[in-house]
């Protein structure tokens, strides 16, 4: 069946260029009305400038869509809020939020700046933040919304010269896991999507014959599935060049020692048993790893009576 997104309304940050340009203009193919969020600046997130964001509008306008462009920062809530009012004043409604704005500001940890640390996790933590702050209550009310953070296999796995973008991208795996729970009763759903593709962000990082290969529309095509009324919840789909997968956070059953046993020698000395991935699953709570060690506490005592 062909997904639709008529009648609905989104907001798609960064959509000036690479991804979030392909997103905005894809949801817009497909029905949707779309608020183009673009602060403009460099990829490093110094200037500003509207033309990137409005430029996207024309061409959706040209194709017969709709859509408003829009300059907020999306590191500044006042600013960001303006953008939602805009939206509810244009159509009423919100539907979809793809968190995608953001910047680099790459350097080994020992070379990198503190203000270049906080100033990405400002624009990809609380940009994300902000923009889902700003839409919560909307979707609450709506019983329906669908919310896409953006996170990266430099979050998941590491990549030298990104301690910070890494612990942004990581940083909101854990604001999506908690916001499933609270948003689950109100039909809002989000998902997380780790792109490869070549943008601007990684054109002078990668071989041109590499870069390519890695289409923005291979991982949009990933984004809009996440944002579709029969979207999953709690997913973090990995999309580029094609190939999807899925990432996923997974404890090991591990072991309990009882209180006599309860030392870093015992501990170091069972690794090999705590490491075992037999019986390894993905918890859905944070209260389920102290659920599974009380249940090992339980057994052992009942198993000494």
């Amino acid at each position: 069946m062909t997904i639709s997104y008529e009648g609905q309304v989104a907001i798609v940050t960064g959509a000036g260029n690479g991804l979030g340009k392909t997103h905005a203009l894809k949801l817009a193919a497909r029905g949707a009305k779309v608020i183009v969020n673009d602060f403009g600046g460099a990829r490093d997130g110094t200037g500003g400038s509207s033309a990137a964001a409005e430029a996207v509008v024309a061409q959706i306008k040209e194709a017969g869509g709709e859509a408003i462009a829009n300059g907020a920062n999306v590191a500044e809530f006042s600013q960001v809020q303006q953008m939602v009012d805009a939206a509810m004043n244009a159509w009423g409604r919100v539907d979809i939020l793809i968190n995608n704005a953001g910047i680099l500001r790459d350097k080994s940890f020992a070379k990198m700046a503190l203000d270049d640390f906080k100033t990405v996790m400002d624009v990809h933590v609380m940009g994300s933040v902000n923009c889902t702050k700003a839409v919560w209550d909307i979707m609450r009310e709506q019983q329906y919304g669908r919310i896409v953070m953006t996170t990266s296999s430099s979050g998941l796995y590491g990549n030298f010269g990104q301690a910070n973008y890494g612990a942004a991208k990581m940083a909101v795996i854990g604001l999506m896991n908690t916001l499933v729970l609270e948003g689950a009763k109100y039909g809002i759903r989000i998902n997380a999507l780790a792109p490869t593709a070549g943008t601007r962000m990684t054109e002078d990082l990668l071989p041109p014959e590499v870069f390519g290969l890695l289409t923005t529309e291979a991982v949009t095509a990933g984004a809009l599935t996440l944002c579709d009324k029969d979207a999953p919840n709690r997913m973090i789909l990995c999309a580029g060049v094609g190939g999807y997968s899925v990432a996923r956070i997974v404890e090991t059953d591990g072991i309990f020692l009882p209180e006599s046993e309860q030392q870093p020698e015992v501990v170091r000395a069972q690794m090999e048993e705590i490491e075992d991935s037999e019986g390894q699953q993905a918890l859905r709570a944070g209260g389920e790893q102290g659920e599974k060690f009380l249940k090992k506490a339980m057994a052992f005592m009942q198993s000494q009576c």
